[in-house]
Formats: structure tokens, sequence, C-alpha cells
């Protein structure tokens, strides 16, 4: 019994790992794109005023999608699709939702339309006297539309989830950014700033056109219902609204942030952004990959009564999360500038905006590992049933994170000592506009705190999560340091070596520093006796890329 007991548990871990690596491999190709997408970005704009109204007009139309799109998101859906394996009733029932989803958020969005020129000048006082202040109202009643195309497609993404079609959702948000930089190379030249609008729109087109012949030929386009079935929406409702709250919750403060950048010198919004972004891929290749990975078998396990495995595979997720995030963001700080100036440094984007934005980076990557946890804390609570508490501590921690920006500003401005102490730890003197540091100071202190009350509430429940935990996180801090150390001096050796003034010489430096100082790392790592790396050697040889699994679903715009 014993032994049946163990095998189920390490073929459920295997899957894990399996699992987060194929979707881990689909983020990365996707964050590639991405990437590709903020350098053409930066190269044509530079980090000035035409970019922070791109920027700032994915704000409203973000909270839109948040607010109602998230109500119908594949965690929401896929329950009731699985719950019956009937294709009548799942077709039934996707018309249901589709209608009522179409009917809300069209009423939103057209109400929105006319009101937007009353309600951005509150968002972004300090755009207001831009020469682009229209384009910035023309580009958010642009935007507006893509909520309601990536709620579609979120919807059909469940359907597709159901049905094992998993990478016809992996290659949607390709085509999402393959549509942006369709956007910057042909329709900005040709129509100017709101050809970036369309080019936003023919991605959120392609990332739900993908989906339509498959969902066409199961027939789920037949039923769509011209009555709601009050009951059915009621149900979906009560399961996602707490986490479409706490979402939003987190969002309001990322709002509050970009509101305060517009209040400050020109191009503070694009480089929070840019800064953002970058140190979203890590983010979205390890925790994100991990706590999705978990997420049904948590659910299942819960809903087994299976306490014990719950807790192990919470506990191997976590384990991986820390392992894998913890020397990245050593490099990450490390290499920040490195990282800016090869993604990012071209054409408009200047010296002066890769050493801010690589500032900035530094300080989003600090709370990497803290937003990896929140991530698989939150969907294991949504796995137990637990739906007010993530949102209770989200909510928490998003009001901190406002909190802490205007007081962080405030002692930034007053307190010459904070200024230059910030200012000469990144190395940017001489560079105006400074203080927005304060503002990823501030989502990462956030950020920090939100993790920390998730972990109290878990080990408080569990009683068995923070050894274990622990013993891994000083293990790979100790590799991470040592990496850090060898990458920090290789990067002065291959200073005399490359031209770092080119693009290839740039890389050159940053790629060889830090390869030869992740072999530093892992070499210490194994003279530890590392768990975790022997478990990926062992799972990396298996074929992770026909595992199934539930896809990640599209959270912002």
């Amino acid at each position: 019994m014993v032994r049946r007991i163990l095998l189920t548990l390490h073929r459920e871990i295997r899957s894990l790992h399996e699992a987060a690596y194929f979707l881990g491999l689909f983020a990365l190709f996707s964050a590639i794109l991405a990437l590709i997408r903020d350098r053409l970005l930066a190269h044509y704009f530079g980090a000035g005023e035409l970019l922070d109204i791109y920027y700032a007009a994915f704000r409203i139309p973000d909270m839109v999608f948040v607010s109602v799109a998230s109500m119908v998101s594949i965690y929401a859906l896929i329950p009731f699709l699985s719950r019956e394996n009937d294709h009548l009733y799942q077709q039934r029932f996707i018309g249901h939702i589709l209608s009522a989803f179409l009917f809300f958020i069209t009423i939103l969005s057209v109400l929105l339309f006319f009101l937007v020129p009353r309600i951005v000048p509150y968002l972004f006082p300090g755009l207001v006297d831009s020469a682009h202040f229209d384009s910035l109202i023309l580009l958010t009643r642009i935007l507006l539309l893509q909520p309601i195309v990536l709620g579609v497609s979120n919807i059909f993404g469940s359907v597709t989830q159901v049905y094992g079609r998993f990478v016809l959702y992996g290659l949607a948000p390709l085509l999402y950014n393959a549509g942006i930089i369709v956007g910057v190379l042909f329709f900005y030249p040709a129509i100017g700033i709101l050809g970036l609008g369309y080019g936003v729109l023919l991605g959120a087109l392609l990332h739900a056109g993908i989906q339509v012949p498959f969902i066409v030929m199961r027939g789920f386009l037949d039923r769509i219902a011209t009555r709601f079935d009050f009951k059915e929406l009621k149900d979906v409702v009560f399961l996602s609204l707490p986490r479409t709250l706490a979402l939003s919750a987190q969002h309001l403060a990322l709002l509050f942030l970009i509101a305060l950048a517009s209040l400050m010198a020109e191009g503070s919004i694009t480089v929070f952004n840019f800064s953002f972004n970058l140190q979203a891929v890590p983010l979205a290749i390890i925790g994100a990959s991990y706590s999705v990975a978990a997420f049904p078998t948590l659910a299942r396990l819960v809903s087994n009564g299976n306490r014990a495995e719950f807790i192990a595979h919470m506990l191997t997720a976590a384990r991986h999360i820390i392992f894998w995030s913890t020397p990245i963001v050593i490099l990450f700080i490390v290499l920040r500038a490195q990282i800016v100036r090869v993604i990012l440094g071209s054409g408009a984007f200047d010296w002066a905006d890769t050493r801010l934005t690589a500032a900035l980076l530094a300080l989003f990557t600090l709370s990497l590992i803290a937003q990896g946890l929140v991530l698989l804390f939150v969907r294991g609570y949504y796995a137990s049933g637990k739906t007010r508490l993530p949102l209770a501590v989200n909510a928490f921690s998003a009001g901190l994170t406002v909190l802490f920006a205007y007081g962080f500003l405030e002692i930034f401005r007053s307190a010459e000592i904070i200024r230059y102490f910030f200012e000469s730890l990144f190395r940017i003197e001489d560079v105006p506009g400074t203080e927005v540091l304060m503002l990823p100071l501030a989502f990462s202190c956030g950020m920090f705190i939100n993790a920390g009350v998730f972990w109290f509430l878990f080990q408080r429940d569990t009683h068995e999560f923070s050894r274990p935990i622990l013993r891994v996180f000083f293990e790979v801090l100790s590799a991470s340091v040592v990496m850090g150390f060898v990458v920090h001096q290789l990067l002065d050796f291959f200073d005399d070596i490359f031209d770092i003034n080119t693009f290839w010489g740039i890389f050159a430096q940053g790629f060889f520093s830090g390869i030869i100082g992740i072999v530093a790392g892992v070499v210490l790592l194994k003279l530890l006796g590392n768990r975790e790396i022997k478990e990926i050697q062992h799972y990396l040889l298996h074929k992770f890329w026909k595992t199934q699994t539930v896809g990640q679903e599209s959270v912002e715009l």
C-alpha cells in the first residue's frame, strides 16, 4: 500500500515537472517575440513621450479585461466543462457564457468609449499638456476593443484545453506579439501612432483566430444563446469573483504607479514598462509555469482528501521556483546593463535610457522569488476552495504598494542622502528622472510582504513548509552569490577583450560571463549534493513536450 502511494506521488511529481517545462517552453517562445516587440518600440521611439502615451493607453482597457474577462478565465470555465462529459451540455454552456460575456463587456466598453476623455486626465495628469494627448484618447478608445476579443479567446481557450489542443492555446500568445510587431513595422509608418493600436488589435484577433477553426469544427458556435441562464452565470461569477477582485487590486496598484510616473520626467512610463516587461520574462517561464502546472493536480488532491500529497506537491513546486529564480535574481542584477542594452539598446533608445531602465530592472527583479511564490500560494488556496483569503492578502499588499510608492517618493525628494545612495548605487548620478526608481522599489516591497503573509498562513496551516524550503533557499543562494561574484569579475575581464560599444561586443561580454558564472554555480550545487539539480537532470531526460497540461491564460493586455 505504501509502495503504491509512493509510486503515485512520484508519477504526479514527474508530471508536475514535465508540465512546467512544457509551459515554460511556450512561455520562452512567447517571451522572445515580446522582447523583439519591445526592442522595435525602443528602437523607433526611445524612452520618450510617444511611448508614454502608448503604454498609458493600455491601462483602462487592461482594467476592463481584468475586471470582466477574467470572470470567464480558463480556471473558471474548465471545472464546469469537465464536470460532465456531454458534448451537447458543453456546447450549450459555452453558448450561454459567450453571449453573456459579449453583452456585458460590450456595454461597459461602449460606456467607457464616451467617458475616456473625462477619465484619462484624472488617471494621467502629467500627460494632459502633452502634444499627443488627443492621440492618447483615440488610442485608448481603439484598445477598448481588445478586451472583448481576448475575452472571447479565453473562452475558446477553455474549450481547446478541455479537448487537449494544447499547442493551439500555446501558439495564441505568440501570434498576439506577432500582430504587435506588424503594427510597429508596417501600420505605424503608414498611419502614425494609431497604427500601433491597430497592430495590438491584429494580435488579439490572431490570438483568438487560431482557435476558431477547432471551435467551429466542434460546433461550439452553433448554440449561441439569445437568453441567459442566470443560474449558470451565478455559479461562474461566484467561483471567479474573488480571483477577479484580487487581480483587479493588483492592477489598480500598477495603475497608481503608472499614474505617478506620468507626473515625472518624460519617458518615465516607458522605462517603467520596459523594465517590468523584462522581469516578467523569467516570472512567466518559471513562477507562472510551475504554479499553473501544479493547479489541476492540487485541485484533484484536495477533492480526494489527500492532504499529505497536496503539501508534497506544493513543496515541490515551491522548491523549484526558488531553485530557478534565485540565480536569475543575481544574474539580472549583475548583468542588468548588458541585458537592457542587448534587448532594447537600439536606435532612439540611448545610453541614459539603458542605465535608468537597468536600475529599475534590478529593483523589480529583487521580488522575482516573491512573485513566483505568490502565484503558487494563490493557486494552492484556490485549489483548496479558500478563494477569499488570496483576495484579502492581495488587496492588503496592493494597498501597501500604493502607500510605499507615495512614502518612498516623498523621502527620495526630500532626503538628499537617500537620493544620492540610490543614484550612486546604480551609477546614474547624471541621468535625469531618477525618482522613478521608487516605483519598482515600492512594487517589490509590496510583493515581499504579500509572499511573507502567504508563507506565514501556509506554514500555520500545514506546519511542514518552511524547513525544506529554507534548505533549498540557502543552498541555491550560496551558489548564486558565488556565481554573481564570478560573473562580476569576468565582466571586467571581457571588457578588455570585446568592444562593448557594439551590439555583439556587449552581448559577448554578458553571455560568456553569464555562462561561466552559471557553470561555477552548478559545480558548487553538485558539491553541496543539491537535491533539486538531480531532479532537474532526471526530468529533462523525459519527453516533457508530450505532456498534457492546462495552459496559461492571459491576465493582462
